[in-house]
């Protein structure tokens, strides 16, 4: 997902507040993170994590021109900025790396526990350099790969696709590096991308959070059993410990599926109007989004890919196979744009399964509708069909004068999709919508 915001800033404006940042984080960062180091080298409980493979790691000495050069990169990330918001979010994202790691140091404390083979010339003086500063006590979680997935982030949209490939594989050597000079092990690796992910997704550039509780029972419901599943994922990781900490990934990603429902809406998803979801909510809601498409799997080879509902409108699934139409109005929340659907017009107005759309939602969703039909015919979708995409058709068909109550609408789509549900809350939004929209 592009993360760059729109009314950019003058550069000159913009450099200087990048300078200023880079003059609090350069000195925020070394005071952080060399003074946990150097208290944690003090401490008696400072534990060992390694696997027995990694004694296999290959020590490659000209890899820490790549591990150094990351320092370069967190100094350009600034200047690169093309928005106030995206360069005040950034800046805020590298503080809390600095904090977040430091943290981690000290309720974990672990060391690296190979010892470095000596290395000479110029790749010799670059260790030297590194171990005047850096002893081997700030493990995990790495901070080096907190801060290469929050570069990347920001980097990537701003570099030409031809020269992409560039990036990535500079990229991927730094990470490879954290390795190869031995500064880290492969559980400060894992450790470091998580966090990382966590604090991109916590502090999103192109979209901002909003609590509304929710009042619907329903949602209050679904919530609570999220929840209760994250926890019950969070214990069995704690119980069980080793391997099954990776209980917690799936566990965040329920927690987030219930806050979403609680509250925080579809925004959860960070699912923009062009169907592209940012990277950080792909990787951290990864968990859920499988157990979706496994579900949407199962259920939707009980329906009709997609109905006729009048002239113009097809209301269906979440396209899995090539659709032949000129537009398409994407509801669904929890994925991404399908690779099913052609080079047409596209609008996605994200919603969460289930549940009933506000009035402004509706009426969003109704105009993006019309602006579609323009083009010629649509496919209106959600994940099976029958809730979210409905609802959208059926206050058009209110709006357009195809039907006269909503009564009449809804035997009208259920003619021509038989299963598709609408709960009381659902009826109740159409008829405010209606009243706030349709006098």
């Amino acid at each position: 997902m592009n993360e760059l915001t729109l009314n950019p800033d003058s550069r000159r404006q913009l450099w200087l507040r990048a300078g200023i940042w880079l003059l609090f984080l350069a000195p925020f960062f070394f005071l952080t993170y060399g003074q946990v180091n150097q208290y944690t080298a003090t401490r008696d409980d400072v534990a060992v994590l390694a696997f027995s493979w990694e004694s296999s790691i290959p020590f490659w000495p000209w890899t820490i021109v790549p591990y150094w050069s990351i320092d370069l990169l967190y100094g350009i990330s600034l200047f690169i900025c093309t928005s106030r918001r995206e360069l005040m979010v950034h800046g805020l994202r590298l503080a809390v790396a600095s904090v977040a790691a430091c943290v981690g140091f000290l309720l974990f404390p672990l060391r690296f526990s190979f010892i470095r083979p000596i290395s000479d010339g110029m790749f010799g003086w670059l260790f030297q350099q590194l171990e005047m500063f850096d002893l081997p006590y700030n493990q995990a979680p790495s901070l080096h790969i907190i801060l290469l997935w929050l570069l990347w982030l920001r980097f990537y949209p701003h570099t030409s696709s031809k020269w992409r490939w560039l990036l990535h594989g500079w990229f991927t050597l730094i990470g490879i590096s954290v390795l190869t000079t031995w500064q880290h092990h492969f559980i400060d690796v894992v450790t470091g991308l998580f966090v990382g992910i966590i604090i991109s997704y916590a502090l999103p550039v192109a979209t901002r959070w909003r609590w509304q509780p929710s009042q619907d029972p329903f949602a209050r419901r679904l919530a609570l059993y999220y929840s209760s599943a994250a926890l019950v994922l969070a214990a069995l990781a704690y119980w069980l410990g080793s391997g099954f900490w990776i209980l917690i990934w799936p566990a965040v990603a329920l927690l987030m599926v219930a806050l979403g429902y609680s509250g925080l809406g579809s925004a959860i998803f960070q699912k923009n109007a062009a169907g592209n979801m940012s990277p950080s909510a792909r990787f951290l809601l990864a968990p859920y989004q499988i157990g979706a498409w496994c579900s949407f799997r199962y259920f939707s080879a009980k329906y009709d890919r997609n109905n006729q509902i009048t002239e113009g409108i097809l209301l269906g699934s979440y396209p899995r196979h090539a659709v032949s139409v000129k537009a398409v109005l994407d509801m669904t929340s929890e994925w991404q744009r399908s690779t099913r659907i052609p080079a047409v017009a596209y609008i996605a107005c994200p919603q969460l399964d289930l549940l009933a759309p506000s009035e402004e939602e509706l009426q969003h969703s109704v105009q993006a509708l019309n602006e579609l039909c323009s083009h010629g015919q649509v496919l209106v979708h959600c994940a099976l069909g029958l809730s979210r995409s409905a609802i959208v058709v059926a206050a058009w068909l209110l709006q357009q004068q195809r039907v006269t109550s909503i009564e009449e609408a809804e035997a009208m789509i259920r003619q021509a999709r038989p299963k598709i549900i609408f709960r009381e809350s659902h009826l109740k939004a159409l008829n405010c919508w209606a009243k706030r929209y349709l006098v």
